[in-house]
């Protein structure tokens, strides 16, 4: 069975972090995100897999190649405007329409069991199945309701708490048989949750409801949570073997200086130096070639590859991106987010959200919020 992940999307929310880096790149435990998605299918069996791309496919290309290197068969198809989740799967039509193929969002991280998803479909001779996870607070979602044996009943966008019937959503990973491309107008913006969907209830649409780890990475938040359930171990990836008895993962050669701390569970990155007196956790993924000065404190945060941290700089639930030089004493907290190659001087206080865009220079004491 053949694969189509959709990465055609900007990212949006994710900026700054998407400006110059296509989401699937974003490095999540200092891997390409997108990289723990071909990992999972390659895992379950699904080696020749399309990219149905976008906004920034050089990026992809480039590290990915024809996937030889990662051992499955890669296709890229961009599309040359935004055609929405059907659109372009009709627009890599030639690479599936010759049987079953599955579709994936390219923003989730999971962990579900696809071999059991497809075996599912095919015993139930399905023309479609939908991946469906319960969530907590179903209003913020589309609701799917099923029938006992797995039917699809109908849908319902973000209801409101006395119309709730069920806490299943769709979680974008769809097996579908070929024929159902022709429902699929060429060349316009058409989607599976609005257009293709609906037409199917009642024709052989099925739900393939599940308990596996399932996170949306497309927020900085949802960015945050999907590393710290890495670490925690609350999904399977290849970085769970790294995570020692302890939950440190050193991934390469680090300098860690006598008096340096490390508070587990953290991931530190090849060629990284860790001065004495700083402290590097809990729940931190430092990238590979960052410093990390004397006096810093991390915890609850991500620091991209080749990131600069000088003297006493503490950082709380936020992101710092690639590249990027924080001066000494600076405080970067609450969700804040500093961009590739940005360069905060000392004494500034990052808070609140605010999000730094890539190259900016910020000037000593001049942000206090």
């Amino acid at each position: 069975m053949k694969a189509v992940i959709l990465v055609g999307g900007q990212g949006t929310r994710l900026r700054p972090l998407t400006l110059a880096t296509p989401k699937p790149m974003v490095p999540l435990a200092n891997k390409p995100f997108v990289s723990y998605v071909l990992e999972h299918l390659k895992e379950n069996g699904i080696e020749d897999i399309v990219f149905s791309m976008g906004y920034l496919p050089e990026g992809i290309k480039s590290y990915f190649g024809d996937g030889s290197g990662f051992g499955i068969n890669l296709t890229y198809v961009v599309e040359d405007h935004p055609l929405g989740t059907a659109g372009a799967v009709k627009n890599v039509e030639e690479y599936v329409r010759d049987g079953d193929f599955l579709v994936l969002n390219g923003d989730i991280l999971t962990d579900l069991d696809i071999r059991a998803m497809i075996e599912r479909h095919r015993s139930k001779e399905a023309v479609g199945t939908i991946s469906l996870t319960p969530v907590e607070d179903p209003t913020a979602y589309g609701l799917v309701s099923t029938g006992d044996g797995g039917e699809v009943l109908g849908f319902l966008e973000k209801p409101s708490w006395d119309q709730i019937d069920t806490n299943l959503i769709n979680a974008g990973i769809y097996v579908l048989k070929g024929e159902v491309l022709a429902m699929i107008p060429a060349g316009v913006e058409y989607s599976f949750e609005r257009g293709v969907f609906p037409r199917l209830v009642g024709k052989g649409l099925y739900g393939f409801s599940s308990t596996a780890y399932w996170m949306d990475i497309g927020t900085p938040e949802k960015y945050l949570q999907a590393h710290y359930d890495i670490l925690e171990k609350n999904v399977e990836t290849s970085v769970s073997g790294c995570l020692d008895s302890d939950f440190v993962c050193l991934q390469g050669k680090v300098n860690l200086e006598t008096g340096a701390k490390l508070v587990p569970p953290v991931i530190i990155g090849d060629g990284t130096t860790i001065k004495a007196g700083a402290r590097v956790g809990r729940m931190a993924v430092i990238g590979p070639g960052c410093t990390i000065a004397a006096g810093c404190a991390i915890e609850e945060s991500v620091v991209q590859e080749g990131a600069r941290l000088q003297e006493g700089v503490r950082v709380r639930q936020s992101i710092i991106a690639g590249g990027a030089d924080i001066g000494p004493g600076t405080v970067v907290a609450g969700g804040a987010i500093v961009g590739e190659n940005a360069a905060v001087e000392g004494d500034n206080i990052l808070i609140n959200h605010i999000r730094i865009y890539p190259d900016t220079v910020v000037k000593k004491g001049s942000i206090k919020f």
